[in-house]
């Protein structure tokens, strides 16, 4: 099957996002290290930061969250029980569904957030600066 210049050129695209995605992470992961970070730590502490900045909660259902950092459910759950080892975030039970998990900031988890947040911006500038 002959490939056409419209399907060649919607790979080519795909592979343009995958690059800028990984060169970004790898960034990222590279900035955030002196903060005890990688970009995935970073992301859920932004997620709970954000929410604490909309609705004065710093809280969220682990569902909620994995949709939002786009990690499988496994693999969230050991960033928050890594997050809350290093006492950054804490796990508790939903009180309108007890079989659900809350993840919520915990002040040094807050804090850690404020100070890496300038510097997760600052590579998000300069990385996708040529692709807004």
């Amino acid at each position: 099957m002959a490939v056409t210049k419209a399907e060649r050129a919607l790979v080519e695209q795909w592979r343009d996002v995958l690059s800028v995605h990984a060169r970004t992470m790898c960034e990222l992961d590279r900035e955030l290290h002196r903060f005890g970070l990688g970009a995935s730590d970073f992301e859920v502490l932004d997620v709970l930061a954000e929410g604490a900045a909309e609705d004065g909660g710093s809280a969220c259902r682990v569902q909620e969250l994995a949709s939002r950092v786009h990690l499988s459910q496994s693999a969230l759950s050991r960033l928050v029980a890594r997050l809350e080892k290093e006492g950054l975030v804490s796990r508790g039970m939903c009180s309108e569904d007890r079989r659900g998990v809350r993840v919520a900031l915990t002040d040094a988890g807050r804090a850690r957030h404020a100070e890496a947040q300038p510097h997760q911006r600052a590579v998000l500038g300069r990385m996708l600066a040529d692709r807004a």
